[in-house]
């Protein structure tokens, strides 16, 4: 069903809002909207996702687990691939996905209905670490023992 969903109905459905809107705009300006989107969006999909990187880093070094910058570096990559996808109908999800608003808002549904647990004790950002030590754990076994 997912394959019939992503390359039959997709499809047939932006070749009709094209048709639709080529028809009320031009089709070469229909043609140079959708490029346009495609410019746009990329771009501020590099923007956010700098700034996506930027904010993991900083949870790392305060010592969190960037989930929330996981969640939406995932949101990016798939606005990204709506808005490289030629139609008007992806682009608009795509944008949509650029939001904010609509990232924390599809994060709260998530969250909400999995039984996604995180434990978070123990974790802790490795550089902040001397290299030259190396962590683990050892037990002392008897000569008398271990016979």
């Amino acid at each position: 069903m997912p394959f019939l969903v992503l390359f039959i109905i997709i499809p047939i459905m932006e070749l009709v809002v094209f048709a639709a809107v080529s028809e009320h705009i031009g089709l070469l300006t229909a043609l140079l909207f959708a490029l346009l989107t495609a410019i746009v969006g990329g771009n501020i999909v590099r923007l956010q996702g700098m700034h996506t990187i930027v904010s993991m880093r900083e949870s790392m070094d305060a010592g969190r687990l960037p989930l929330t910058e996981l969640f939406d570096g995932f949101c990016l990559v798939f606005a990204g691939a709506l808005l490289i996808t030629p139609g008007f109908l992806t682009d608009t999800l795509g944008f949509l996905l650029l939001i904010p608003r609509i990232r924390a808002f599809l994060r709260h549904i998530v969250k909400n209905h999995t039984d996604w647990a995180v434990e978070t004790q123990g974790f802790e950002y490795q550089s902040q670490r001397d290299p030259d030590i190396i962590e683990g754990e050892f037990v002392e076994i008897d000569e008398e023992e271990k016979r």
